[in-house]
């Protein structure tokens, strides 16, 4: 039966409500803050930063100091202790696990009701409202959704009742009983936290399906759908599910995988569609899908402040509220939110592509760059080159980090990229001058730092064996969904222990 009619009426309103945005950004954000303020002001921190005496958004940046997680990681601690009213009215026993911190720890990110159900659900519905608007022809609920999520931790140290792991596993663990009837895979498949049971698992519970829709992070789906290509004996994923038309996905870049999309799917029916669902917040979608620009979502309990690019390191830095960004500028997202985090840092960088609406890109994080050499090379420079690199040489990667390599007695400094490849080039020392030269293209510090190659070397390319990024993940306990491979670091943390396995 298709649903997709009754869907498109559902989803009307939100359409309505993100066109309201675009002439009312300043209200409606300054409308979400006071009720968040509001609705804290007899916790532990509102009465801490007397939230019933503030007014205006002026009172509050006046007041309320940023706060990264290594602030507020003893009260966290307190909560899932089950101490109530700390962040956010109430008790709290849902967390997202998110990566490490600078001390090296988890994060855990309270996942409050309230951010349930005005953050995470309501964002979401986002993203399937622009798509329907965009295309009236859509069949996208005529058959079933394939959800690709993380799972749940195994805590014996926390508290019986308190409910930790990917955000994902919560979302599907929490998720309406009507939407479970338009998806796979069940909940006991989903939420299978060993990925060598889980991936024939989703195999087995996709493939004899009609799927139309799939949701989930690039590199991971890759993975799936390339096994059910396989197991069912097809050329492309579209001979499995014919009527398959768009893929919501998020978490990583999409761009080193678009090629490998188009090669195992039939491109005249596929559709992508860039969401920014992180364990703090759904904060952004594509509305237009031939703009790779995602509008901010305003009206789903966050407040977004943004720090210039210049002053991402200072210990006291500018914050600016939506409404002062400038196109065409980087800037480090701030977020405040309903599940009771205040002016928190988030290490995203967003580049402003319009303000009227306000839509963005992802730049990279703030700590995941290069900058041993004054070079800045961001996150979105190194995505850009490599993408065009294998586009110019028919290669195809499938995850890569690069770090720096210092100065020795007889040597200048350089880059050094660890690339598995879904598809080698012929030449490795071909790739990796073109790599070079687009990165030039890309970044203009990078260009003056090899110029003529007096302070820096060319970079150069390591091959990983099959399987390397996976057999590292896990390693560090994070194989999954929703787990990502750093693409950029300024020192050797990551890449070492990588070259380690991969030279074992």
């Amino acid at each position: 039966m298709n649903f997709t009619p009754l869907v498109r009426l559902i989803f009307a309103k939100y359409m309505k409500s993100s066109l309201e945005w675009i002439a009312n950004s300043e209200q409606v954000q300054r409308t979400q803050l006071a009720m968040m303020i509001k609705a804290a002001k007899s916790t532990f921190w509102g009465e801490k930063y007397d939230f019933a005496s503030i007014k205006t958004y002026e009172d509050f940046a006046a007041r309320v100091p940023m706060s990264p997680y290594e602030d507020i990681r003893p009260l966290v601690t307190r909560m899932i202790n089950g101490e109530r009213d700390i962040l956010w009215p109430g008790r709290i026993r849902n967390y997202a696990q998110s990566s490490g911190t600078s001390d090296g720890k988890s994060k855990y990110i309270p996942i409050t009701p309230d951010s349930f159900r005005l953050c995470h659900y309501r964002g979401a519905y986002y993203p399937v409202a622009f798509y329907l608007n965009q295309h009236p022809d859509s069949r996208a609920f005529s058959g079933k959704g394939f959800i690709l999520g993380g799972s749940f931790a195994n805590e014996l140290s926390l508290p019986k009742d308190v409910v930790v792991g990917d955000l994902s596993a919560n979302l599907i663990d929490r998720i309406h009983p009507f939407i479970n009837m338009l998806r796979v895979p069940s909940k006991e498949v989903a939420l299978i936290e060993d990925w060598s049971k889980k991936l024939p698992a989703l195999v087995d519970a996709s493939i004899n399906q009609n799927i139309t829709n799939i949701s989930g992070v690039p590199s991971w789906f890759l993975t799936v759908l390339k096994e059910v290509i396989k197991k069912a004996g097809a050329s492309t994923i579209h001979d499995v599910w014919p009527d398959l038309e768009v893929f919501f996905h998020g978490g990583i870049s999409f761009d080193p995988y678009r090629e490998q999309y188009k090669a195992i799917t039939d491109p005249s029916k596929m559709r992508y569609l860039e969401t920014y669902n992180a364990s703090e917040g759904f904060f952004a979608a594509q509305n237009d899908i031939n703009d790779r620009a995602m509008m901010l979502i305003l009206d789903a309990g966050v407040f977004y402040e943004f720090i210039p690019l210049n002053e991402i390191d200072s210990p006291t830095p500018t914050l600016l509220p939506l409404w002062k960004v400038e196109p065409g500028k980087v800037y480090a997202m701030v977020i405040t939110s309903c599940n009771g985090l205040w002016r928190y840092p988030l290490g995203d960088t967003v580049k402003i592509e319009s303000v009227n609406p306000v839509k963005i890109t992802i730049a990279g994080r703030t700590k995941h760059y290069i900058n041993a050499f004054g070079e800045e090379l961001m996150v979105h420079n190194a995505n850009a080159a490599i993408t065009k690199a294998c586009q110019q040489l028919g290669c195809s990667i499938l995850n890569y980090t690069a770090a720096p390599v210092y100065a020795g007695d007889r040597s200048r400094g350089r880059h050094e990229w660890l690339i598995e490849w879904s598809h080698q080039p012929e030449n490795i020392e071909e790739f990796a001058n073109l790599l070079d030269e687009l990165l030039q293209q890309e970044n203009s510090d990078y260009q003056a730092k090899r110029f003529k190659d007096i302070f820096l070397d060319r970079l150069s390319v390591v091959t990983a064996q099959s399987g390397l990024f996976n057999r590292w993940l896990a390693s560090t306990g994070k194989l999954g969904g929703q787990r990502k491979v750093p693409r950029l670091c300024n020192d050797r943390r990551f890449i070492d222990p990588m070259l380690k396995l991969n030279n074992n």
